[in-house]
């Protein structure tokens, strides 16, 4: 088996953890209380298991970098949103509706697309200390300008969540065939062990902004993050790792129909997802239109004669068939 064959399995695999760690975290966020710290949730027993997920998908991502570049990689991390779907509805006890299906669609084959235009050969270029240093430094800006206060707190969250991971993918590349390099450099230096430290921390930093992301539901904000990744990752490596698409002109046509079909199916996914978490199991119910009601029949005593008051001032009590 080749190299972009391995890549390609371990890269859905890892896909496939990232979405059942996702569907636990979203669940787990509609549990939890917006004012919960993150000492409380590193209490709960679920919050493990999302980590855990995430840790396995992680482990199986890197050693995909092993094998691919990044623009072959990061875009088949679209596939989490499409893995999540059914995961989602399953947990959720309903079908997979017409709309979910074709933003999969969609998105499987912008990724085919993609596939066909990305570099094939195992990456051995990696980042100097000052560009890991520098990509740090922009990340960092990025995501402080996106946590602000302000509209929309779950997108933007998303958002650097995406740009984190990306950013930490594209560090973890460089550790990885740093590592493995058998030219005789040093195993251990400064630069490799920055680039560790930066690893950690824009990984947990991308867990706990997904987190607060999904609190107000799954399907957009795993969305902004699905396209976010692959964008900050791909950009590290077409700018500062050498990376090239494959095939020329041709090859960058089918690239961006490719990219604008992943996109449109992410979307349609991000909008289902987002009607179910609004509206519930109803959204996919045909609503019946409403049928008047039959007046219920009220009977009425007849006019009650001018009966005198009797002693004591108490009008006599009404007949029994005119309480109705």
């Amino acid at each position: 088996m080749n190299a972009t064959l391995i890549a390609v399995a371990l890269s859905l695999v890892s896909a496939a953890a990232y979405a059942s760690a996702a569907v636990a975290q979203s669940r787990l966020a509609g549990r939890t209380d917006p004012s919960t710290g993150v000492l409380r949730l590193l209490g709960r027993g679920a919050w493990w298991s999302a980590v855990g997920l995430n840790a396995t998908g992680a482990l199986l991502h890197v050693a995909a970098l092993n094998y691919g570049p990044l623009t072959l990689v990061q875009p088949l991390g679209a596939l989490t949103l499409v893995v999540a779907v059914p995961l989602g509805a399953r947990a959720a006890g309903r079908r997979v509706g017409r709309v979910e299906w074709r933003g999969t669609a969609l998105t499987l084959l912008g990724l085919g697309a993609l596939l066909l235009t990305a570099g094939g050969s195992a990456p051995h270029e990696t980042l100097s200390l000052p560009e890991a240093l520098g990509v740090g430094a922009a990340t960092m800006a990025v995501v402080a300008g996106l946590s602000r206060p302000g509209a929309r707190p779950g997108l933007r969250h998303a958002a650097a969540s995406g740009i984190t991971s990306g950013v930490a993918s594209a560090l973890t590349q460089t550790l990885t065939v740093a590592v493995t390099d058998h030219s005789g450099g040093p195993l251990f230096s400064w630069r490799l062990l920055t680039v560790a430290l930066l690893v950690s921390a824009f990984a947990m930093g991308g867990l706990l902004l997904s987190q607060t992301a999904y609190r107000g539901g799954l399907g957009a904000p795993l969305a902004v993050v699905t396209l976010a990744n692959p964008v900050a990752a791909a950009a590290i490596g077409l700018a500062l790792l050498g990376e090239r698409l494959q095939g020329g002109p041709v090859s960058l046509v089918l690239a961006l129909l490719g990219t604008a079909a992943a996109v449109r199916g992410v979307i349609l996914l991000s909008r289902a997802q987002a009607r179910h978490t609004e509206h519930g199991d109803a959204a996919e119910e045909p609503i019946a239109a409403p049928v008047d009601p039959v007046p219920a029949r009220v009977v009425i005593g007849s006019p009650r004669r001018a009966d005198p008051v009797p002693l004591g001032g108490v009008p006599d009590p009404l007949p029994a068939h005119a309480s109705g």
